[in-house]
């Protein structure tokens, strides 16, 4: 009796340790183990130390952050850890324990750039939230008071290097729920990893990437994305022609009812200065399900009817070189097309479609959209980004499909410029004789449909 005294002294008073253990880490306010902290004698911390506010964590939460602990866990306390936007910092590993909410402050991030978490110019940082949450007030910012924006983010990297970010849920941001950019001194982040996180109901994308060099996301949910254009599930869309987007893998992730796109690839300011671009998702799985394509009180007043599955855009006559690949990832119940790539030049960086499915496409009611309903479009919409449609190769893909119509359809909004370069086979299972429909003006096009024999998959 006497010893569990003790024990609840000792707890009471701050942290404490057995002889020989590491110190243990105890939810309670504790200026001795702040200060040894700051000081240099423990390299890891618990935000707890620095005070809990439940109406207002930011100052203590962002001083832990700032107190050169290697290790800071966040701990659960039974109520969210409310913040105005925090910096943080290189050099550290942050641990979201389970259950753990940040919780953007109501009436607060006024400013359109106004992230929950920024980094700028920082190294080896890490996150791990598994089980834990960040969640902004998306709904408010996309009405007065607030001005109109879309860079509200949840984890905004600006010129990042070596960031590992695992386990988060981050929703219902004012911009995109993650961020990759240049920053600071760099042109691009490099070396940065994103695994087993979940962006969902985010203002603009899951997640926006701008400019990076070494790029893995895998094992990740990008989902119901709606707000401002484009909504994708994932943008890579660079902003100058300097930006980077080299060893982009992207894989084994999931893209589910998201207003715009559900993957978007949009090269247009990158030119042939700019590096080489080299994209490629593998085994993703890319769809809209029933209960999102219909108007919900989560969405938009017509609900969440999605665009394309894959659409890769604006590849221009003297954009980049390079590959974008797609290997092993499947397309179904699209709002639009399974697949969709447009003003993308023959001469420019090649487009790869490896083992690819494309089932039941144009499932959501894309009202006043009477145009050429096919599962892959080949679409010429600005000659003045290239009179050279082309430059594609679908290597053993399929079709699913429940109506009659082509399999692959070249459509070209102004003039009559034709296709070049396009090869591979397509196995086609669905009503009629399998078709393409490209035109006339084909120049080394030897693309294939063919009645698959095999079972559906």
């Amino acid at each position: 009796m006497r010893t569990l005294s003790l024990l609840f002294i000792l707890a009471s008073l701050g942290s404490w340790s057995a002889p020989g253990q590491a110190p243990r880490l105890l939810n309670v306010r504790d200026q001795q183990a702040v200060e040894e902290t700051v000081a240099g004698k423990r390299s890891i911390a618990n935000a707890a130390w620095w005070g809990f506010n439940r109406e207002d964590s930011t100052e203590a939460l962002q001083a832990a952050i700032n107190s050169g602990a290697k290790t800071l866990t966040i701990p659960f306390m039974g109520e969210p850890w409310i913040v105005r936007p925090l910096q943080l910092r290189g050099e550290l590993e942050i641990i979201l324990d389970p259950g753990v909410l940040i919780l953007a402050k109501k009436g607060e991030f006024q400013g359109g750039g106004d992230s929950l978490f920024t980094a700028v110019g920082q190294s080896n940082l890490v996150i791990r939230g598994y089980g834990a949450t960040l969640r902004m007030h998306k709904r408010d910012y996309q009405n007065p008071p607030y001005t109109k924006a879309e860079w509200r983010m949840g984890i905004a990297l600006r010129g990042c290097r070596h960031v590992l970010i695992e386990g988060l849920r981050v929703e219902s941001t004012g911009g995109d729920g993650f961020y990759v950019d240049g920053g600071g001194d760099t042109g691009w982040s490099e070396d940065i990893t994103i695994r087993n996180c979940t962006a969902y109901d985010n203002h603009r994308q899951g997640l926006s990437v701008i400019s990076v060099v070494n790029l893995l996301v895998e094992n990740c949910l990008f989902a119901n994305t709606w707000g401002t254009a484009p909504e994708a599930g994932i943008d890579l869309e660079p902003d100058t022609e300097k930006n980077r987007l080299v060893n982009c893998v992207i894989r084994n992730c999931t893209f589910e009812n998201n207003n715009g796109n559900e993957i978007l690839v949009y090269l247009k300011p990158l030119t042939t200065n700019s590096e080489p671009v080299s994209i490629r998702f593998e085994h993703c799985w890319v769809r809209m399900t029933e209960a999102r394509l219909k108007p919900t009180e989560l969405g938009p007043a017509a609900g969440l009817n999605g665009v394309a599955g894959i659409a890769v855009g604006e590849v221009k006559d003297n954009g980049p070189k390079g590959l974008i690949e797609f290997i092993d990832c499947v397309t179904e119940n699209t709002g639009k097309e399974g697949a969709r790539v447009y003003d993308k030049s023959a001469t420019s960086a090649r487009v790869r479609f490896a083992n690819c499915s494309f089932r039941n496409p144009w499932t959501s009611p894309a009202l006043g959209d009477g145009g050429p309903r096919v599962p892959i479009i080949l679409h010429l919409r600005r000659p003045e980004s290239t009179e050279n449609m082309g430059g594609i190769d679908f290597q053993d893909c399929y079709v699913y499909d429940s109506a009659v119509r082509p399999a692959v359809r070249l459509e070209e909004d102004k003039g009559d410029f034709g296709l070049r370069d396009v090869h591979g086979q397509i196995m086609v299972t669905g009503p009629g004789v399998p078709s393409l429909k490209l035109g006339t003006k084909l120049q080394d096009v030897d693309l294939k449909v063919l009645r698959a024999t095999e079972p559906s998959r």
